[in-house]
């Protein structure tokens, strides 16, 4: 009788592990789909005939500015998570096009990361900006989501159009 108490030791343990190991992917995910929302309901508070707006000269406009949170997404998820290639939308409507490209990278990468092994998340990768975990790469891609996201409100701010409430956690 006294056998049996290691082997369910060790599975109590094993499952503990597990529930530790898929936290961090877990709470990931769910800021993934908030931000996601988040990001296309300010992305259709603006008017197309105004996704050409931009503030200054040297800025980008609100579609430059969501094609480039777009594309470091892209890049950032096929080059460090395997994640696939996303078809692009055909719409040519420049606001449904980019609305359509953002949910459709928003969604392959969210299916991306829930089938990366956590463990791989800690291994280092070669960046630009030096060695980096595949953890970190994955924090720079939510960070740089909410950095532009800031500088898209501002313009929906500068259009007198109300930005839609923060969504976050």
């Amino acid at each position: 009788m006294r056998s049996i108490y290691p082997l369910l030791i060790l599975l109590l343990s094993l499952t503990t592990i597990q529930a530790q190991e898929n936290l961090y992917k877990q709470a990931w995910l769910e800021k993934w789909q908030n931000s996601k929302a988040y990001l296309i309901a300010i992305a259709e508070e603006m008017p197309d005939s105004l996704y050409d707006y931009k503030p200054t000269e040297r800025e980008m406009s609100f579609e430059e500015q969501l094609q480039h949170i777009n594309g470091n997404m892209e890049w950032l998820a096929t080059t460090y998570f395997d994640k696939q290639e996303t078809e692009i939308s055909t719409a040519t409507n420049s606001k449904e096009r980019t609305i359509a490209n953002l949910a459709s990278s928003f969604d392959l990468i969210s299916k991306t990361i829930k089938a990366y092994p956590e463990a791989r998340f800690a291994e280092p990768v070669d960046f630009f900006a030096g060695e980096k975990t595949r953890l970190q790469i994955l924090n720079l891609m939510q960070d740089h989501i909410t950095h532009h996201r800031g500088q898209l409100i501002v313009y929906l701010n500068l259009n007198d159009l109300k930005p839609p409430q923060y969504s976050g956690w």
